[in-house]
């Protein structure tokens, strides 16, 4: 059986197909569009899919897609003749519900030539995010959580999972999200584009938690668990707050209101200097978000036990917040799917219509609150499910390029033994040299887990200017993540743990910091991500070569790209290269050096 599974309609819009309830492929249609955080039907990605299935869409008889306007219904009404919200905000409301109800008619429409026979199935929007991180885990029981900004009415669900068998507990429904109220505060401190929470992380280390008393005039931790935010600081919830999910990269328009500017003062401007209090601002929403993420979770703890915690939804991408669990709550072990957000919610999408389809209690519309148990669980132990490309393509592009090469006064060189490749890499990453390192099958999320990465040495303290001087051009206060062997965490970080999608920020042991200054941030951190032989051997290898020659078991590692989407095709990989400073490409087996 396969199923097909699309995240359309929000950012990051993705595509994932299983067969058998295993996943055979998946990938987020930025990377094939170019365009970062790429809304709207994910058309490329679900070709992919199919492409790697081996069928053509006229094939295939399941859809799954991570929304249902079918759901939360009566919450809506209420919430309409509670607060009354302008006409606007609601009209646009119904556009997007009627946009969503089309959805298997623009699926039709985007297959030209061939009958469309599969049925699509609605999942809603927080069960898919639960789904794609508890079916993929490796727990046989754990207490699930999905944050996020909004979908399907809802911003947050949670409840336990026994057995395969996912039970939605209660909800925090719109207009209160934690999300929002990052999103919000993010778009205060002067970072405008959707996605950028991810900087408010990095400026974060550079303040203090000063500012809690007004932090916690914005969010209210409730008895249960849940949370509210103070409305007074919002406009989302009664005004038509401009957004963007067709066909491009996603805008969100303001989400605070003169309330908050009120309570903290005016919002910095874009280009305005960040000083000492917008860090403190920066420090003291994420120790907010933080308290009440920990509150949830302690209160869910003592509701259920247990030591496994899954997280799912964008805020899952918080990996500040995620690598303190342990540390904060009574949970043990943690489990974060790569694509935390949205994209990752078609396979959660795909695994649910699955089951259901597989206990034959099927409809186009399931359970919102409950799935049902299936015998094989697929655990998702690794991120490389994206397109790969031979050494044949790569050989005749370097061919078609030779001129474009030799102009920027590079040689090339073919490695066919992998030890010699990664001896020669690692070489040259102890050298400081800044390598593009492409191999193997395109990640699936948003980190560069070392198939699609641009690879320096840990031990220099220059190396993040070197990389922002050379090709990131980033602000200065964003950290570089470190590749660890799994072998040698414990040895080099206060916790021990498996860490495959650097989705876990934790502390770099005290005496290991000046020995790692590049990996290291201002906080004595570092985003882990540990490697496996197992799950990618040849990047062990790389690591495990410039440990023999460094004593040092990891090498920084940030994503292949400048200003862009990840790169996915060797010609991305090939124009980045040669329009940048960087000194080695390694594409497959071939190298490409600068002189």
């Amino acid at each position: 059986m396969l199923v097909l599974g699309i995240n359309a309609y929000h950012g990051d819009s993705s595509a994932a197909i299983l067969r058998d309830g295993k996943l055979i492929a998946a990938v987020e249609e930025e990377r094939f569009r170019r365009i970062k955080h790429w809304a709207g039907l994910p058309t490329l990605s679900m070709q992919y899919c199919l492409d790697e299935a081996g069928i053509q869409f006229s094939d295939l008889h399941h859809i799954a897609i991570n929304l249902d306007p079918k759901v939360n219904n009566l919450r809506r009404l209420l919430f309409i003749l509670r607060t009354r919200p302008s006409l606007k905000l609601i009209f646009e409301r119904l556009q997007k519900r009627t946009q969503t109800k089309s959805v298997q008619q623009s699926i039709a429409e985007a297959f030209p030539g061939q009958a469309m026979k599969a049925q699509v199935h609605h999942i809603e929007h927080h069960l898919a995010h639960l789904a794609s991180s508890y079916l993929c885990s490796p727990f046989k029981d754990a207490i699930n959580v999905s944050i996020d900004g909004m979908g399907d009415f809802a911003s947050a669900a949670w409840g336990p999972g026994v057995d395969g068998k996912i039970t939605i507990e209660d909800r925090v429904y719109f207009p209160h999200s934690l999300g929002i109220f990052y999103s919000a505060l993010t778009q205060w401190l002067g970072f405008p584009h959707y996605g950028d929470e991810y900087k408010v992380m990095g400026l974060a280390p550079y303040g203090q938690p000063n500012q809690m008393d007004l932090m916690r005039k914005i969010v209210h931790l409730r008895p249960d668990g849940s949370f509210r935010i103070n409305l007074d600081c919002f406009r989302h919830h009664k005004e038509s707050v401009a957004y963007t999910w067709d066909n491009g990269s996603p805008d969100c328009g303001i989400l605070y209101s003169e309330g908050l500017e009120a309570l903290l003062g005016p919002a910095r401007k874009k280009d305005e200097p960040l000083d000492q209090r917008h860090k403190d601002i920066a420090r003291s929403v994420q120790a907010m978000y933080e308290e009440a993420f920990f509150h949830l979770c302690n209160t869910l703890h003592k509701r259920h036990g247990g030591e496994n915690l899954t997280i799912s939804g964008g805020c899952g991408m918080n990996s500040v917040a995620n690598g303190k669990v342990r540390r904060h709550t009574p949970f043990k072990h943690i489990y974060i799917q790569s694509a935390a957000g949205d994209a990752g919610g078609a396979i959660g999408a795909a695994l649910i219509a699955h089951q259901n389809l597989t206990s034959g209690t099927t409809t186009a519309q399931p359970s919102p609150s409950t799935t049902t148990s299936r015998e094989a669980r697929f655990h998702m132990s690794h991120a490389y499910w994206g397109p790969q490309y031979s050494d044949a393509e790569i050989t005749t592009l370097l061919e078609t390029e030779t001129a474009r090469i030799q102009a920027e006064g590079c040689t090339v060189k073919q490695i066919t033994d992998p030890a010699q490749l990664c001896q020669t890499t690692a070489q040259a990453i102890s050298e400081g040299k800044v390598i593009g390192w492409f191999q193997g099958r395109l990640e699936w999320g948003p980190r560069a887990l070392g198939n699609r990465s641009i690879l320096g040495d840990p031990r220099r303290a220059d190396m993040k200017d070197i990389l922002n001087q050379k090709i990131k051009r980033r602000e200065s206060f964003r950290p570089f993540a470190p590749s660890v062997l799994r072998e040698a965490v414990p040895a080099w970080f206060e916790e021990d743990d498996n860490v495959p999608f650097m989705m876990q920020v934790y502390q770099v042991r005290e005496e290991k910091r000046p020995q790692v200054p590049a990996i290291t941030h201002a906080d004595g951190s570092g985003r882990l991500q540990t490697v496996h032989p197992e799950t990618n051997p040849l990047y062990h290898q790389l690591i495990s070569a410039f440990n023999a020659i460094t004593q040092v078991p990891m090498i920084l590692n940030t994503s292949f790209n400048e200003n862009e989407p990840v790169v996915c095709r060797p010609q991305e990989a090939l124009d980045c290269f040669l329009r940048t400073k960087m000194d080695l490409l390694v594409l497959g087996t071939w190298t490409i050096a600068r002189q």
